[in-house]
């Protein structure tokens, strides 16, 4: 459509109008924002008080270097301390079983405030009654107290420490201190209670298991004893058995025997050579070592040298030289003899050891053989040994461990792995209801919430909005607002907002001059077309808008319920906007009655759900005129754009009834995708007044439409409602 434009852009929020919505409404949101606060204080000093109370519990070992038990493995008896261990013992804490002796030491069962069933009021057993609510009789009451137990306890680890918090909240101060002191003095007697029905369990299987491992001990000494006695090991120095020790001493005897077998027969060989050469059997080692061998040799000496005294006087033919150099000369034989009689007796010592080396060769092998069956003997016996050791440590262990545990017994000395460093005191203070906080953030929550409710109100009202910078304005142009009736009381204030200022403007076609220099206007065209020829241009050529001028009056604007009854029939969504000042439009639409429509959206009195209806004779929908103050609503004219946006977004066309209006008056209607028709009962004067009014306008590609040949539905159709 020419001159057709958007208006989306040309709409902008007023801030300072928005905010200042908030100046003017001061007083309401003061008000409810008091009433919200004063019903939060009634309330919270109504509400029954709650007092809160703590307990802390560390978990360490609580066993004395004194009395800890002196056991190999130290650290496997150590208790858990890591965080897996300590977050167990807070499940431990809050255990059922633990909370029944609390409630059965307490009481707790007695006080209203564990049992929802003891004083129900009229407002639950009504409910209960109705089957609304579950009857808590049905609940054991041992499980209701338990239940609401849990509510108010709270067992947690303070992170990166073994540190457990016990917490209890009750309504009674008194009562808020002694729960989480009763709850950690019963675990900390449960935890004692389990070592010592751990260390009672221990002294009963060890009390058997050493009778039995007695007699086993015995047993088994007793077969290495008798293994002992019937394999005749004896045994002898160093624990060693006495046919092994032998073994060994004779191999060292023999290893002697046969060094001095073999050093006496060197020695004899030395000397039989020595002698059978003639030499000299002073160096000989068995010559040297003989006594009379070396008396003899003095004897010699002396006589060689009383001869060589005698050589001096005497010549060499003396008696007297001769005389002894015959002595010298028989004491080389008898030398020598003695030399034969030393081999002779180192030959026979060779001998000797000879024999006593086959001797101990023959005894060694009667012992390698008798030590051979000893060492399986003793491997046998070693093995009896080592079960009849192992049974020992093992006894000798269970016994220890069997008197510790029987002391730990009779002295009931099992100190719990926790300890109570902070216990609960009675609160002086309830921790709920806090009134001051709760009245303040009542109070400003109210603010706040008011103030946006005020804002959004505003905002969609419409007040707020005010044309973009840079938009297009002409001032004095009107367009025709609805009015609610068309009486002669009316007639005045009808002229006063008949026509308001256009939002958008059209820029119009040049108009052509003729030869003289003046403007003509274009030829008149009265082609106009049909009912159906006008949906079928409005469905082809995809319009979402299409603006009717009626310049005939109240009987041409049918012509636009035709024709949007007729884009309906084919399955488009279509609204009818009626901006005519009777509601000539949407009168035949709703037949009678009063609807609240396009006053009432603008005058902020309703929403888009109540303006629209749905037609009684098709599927078309359409917005009246409306019931609200029609000067009111022509203040808020510029809305008019932003709804026409909202209702094209929602709908495929929405069809615009105008009557009888000018070129200027529809400039506000005008958006993208608006086609233009002038509804025309006969080709009169006014038809082409407006004809020629809109070609002044811009607007040239306008459609003329007739009704004739269309007949109106008489009937409603089925199952018609409100939109």
């Amino acid at each position: 459509m020419s001159g057709a434009q958007s208006t989306a852009n040309d709409i902008d929020v007023d801030l300072g109008t928005l905010f200042a919505s908030l100046a003017r409404n001061w007083l309401r949101i003061l008000l409810v924002a008091l009433v919200v606060t004063g019903i939060a204080f009634v309330l919270a000093w109504m509400a029954t008080p709650h007092y809160k109370a703590e307990t802390r519990i560390l978990i360490e070992t609580r066993e004395s270097v004194f009395t800890r038990p002196e056991t190999g493995n130290a650290e496997a008896d150590r208790p858990i301390l890591d965080e897996e261990g300590v977050t167990s013992q807070v499940e431990v804490i809050s255990s059922t079983d633990i909370l029944k002796q609390v409630s059965q030491k307490l009481g707790l069962s007695k006080l209203p405030e564990f049992d929802p069933a003891a004083n129900m009021s009229l407002a639950t057993r009504l409910l209960v009654i109705a089957g609304l609510k579950s009857d808590p009789h049905e609940i054991p009451a041992d499980e209701r107290v338990l239940k609401a137990f849990r509510e108010k306890l709270k067992v947690y680890r303070v992170e990166k420490s073994r540190v457990i918090v016990i917490e209890f909240s009750s309504e009674d101060p008194r009562l808020a201190a002694e729960v989480p002191n009763a709850v950690a003095d019963a675990y900390l007697s449960v935890s004692r209670d389990a070592k010592l029905l751990s260390n009672s369990d221990a002294t009963d299987w060890l009390a058997p298991e050493i009778a039995d491992l007695s007699k086993r001990v015995k047993e088994a000494e007793s077969r290495v004893a008798d293994y002992r006695g019937k394999s005749d090991l004896l045994i002898g120095q160093n624990n060693a058995v006495l046919s092994t020790q032998q073994l060994s001493e004779l191999s060292s005897e023999l290893s002697r025997v046969r060094a001095s077998r073999a050093a006496s027969e060197a020695n004899a060989e030395s000397m039989r050579k020595v002698l059978q050469g003639g030499g000299s059997v002073d160096a000989l080692p068995g010559v040297l070592s003989s006594p009379l061998i070396q008396r003899l040799r003095e004897r010699q000496v002396q006589l060689k040298a009383d001869i060589a005294d005698l050589s001096t006087t005497l010549l060499g033919n003396h008696p007297r030289v001769r005389a002894l150099n015959s002595q010298l000369a028989d004491l080389d034989r008898q030398i020598r003899i003695e030399a034969q009689n030393v081999l002779k007796s180192i030959v026979t010592e060779a001998q000797t050891a000879q024999m006593r080396e086959s001797q101990i060769v023959a005894d060694l092998n009667t012992l390698k053989a008798a030590s051979a069956r000893s060492g399986e003997q003793e491997v046998e016996l070693r093995a009896l040994e080592r079960e009849a050791t192992s049974q020992r440590q093992l006894l000798e262990s269970y016994m220890t461990r069997y008197r510790e545990a029987a002391s730990r017994k009779d002295r009931n000395y099992l100190p719990a792995d926790a300890r109570i460093f902070s216990r609960a005191v009675v609160p002086a203070e309830p921790y709920f209801p806090k009134i001051v906080p709760i009245v303040g953030a009542a109070f400003v929550a109210s603010l706040l919430i008011m103030a946006v409710v005020t804002l959004l109100q505003e905002l969609f009202s419409g007040r707020a909005m005010r044309p973009a910078p840079g938009a297009h304005f002409d001032p004095v142009e009107q367009v025709a607002m609805p009015v609610v009736q068309a009486d002669v009381s009316e007639e005045p204030a009808v002229k006063e907002y008949d026509q308001a200022a256009p939002i958008i403007s059209s820029k119009a076609e040049p108009e052509a001059e003729d030869d003289h220099g003046e403007l003509s206007r274009p030829e008149r065209m009265l082609g106009e077309i049909g009912i159906e020829r006008a949906a079928e241009k409005l469905i082809a050529g995809g319009a979402m808008r299409a603006i009717f001028v009626s310049p005939e009056g109240d009987e041409a604007a049918a012509t636009s319920v035709m024709v949007a009854r007729e884009v309906s029939d084919a399955g488009l969504r279509v609204l009818l906007l009626d901006l005519t000042a009777s509601g000539a439009a949407s009168r035949p639409m709703l037949d009678s009655g009063h609807y609240p429509g396009i006053t009432n959206l603008l005058s902020a009195q309703a929403q888009f759900t109540d303006v629209i209806h749905a037609d009684h004779y098709s599927d078309c929908h359409v917005i009246p005129v409306g019931t609200a103050d029609p000067v009111r609503a022509m203040r808020a004219a510029d809305r008019l754009p932003i709804i026409l946006e909202s209702l094209t977004t929602a709908y495929d066309i929405v069809v615009v009834e105008c009557g009888p209006i000018d070129a200027d008056g529809i400039r506000r209607l005008v958006g993208e995708g608006t086609e233009i028709f002038i509804s025309m009962l006969e080709p009169d004067e006014d038809v082409l007044s407006a004809a020629d009014n809109l070609r002044e306008g811009g607007y040239h590609g306008f459609i003329l439409v007739t009704p004739a040949g269309y007949e109106l539905p008489t009937s409603p159709v089925p199952g018609r409602n409100v939109a």
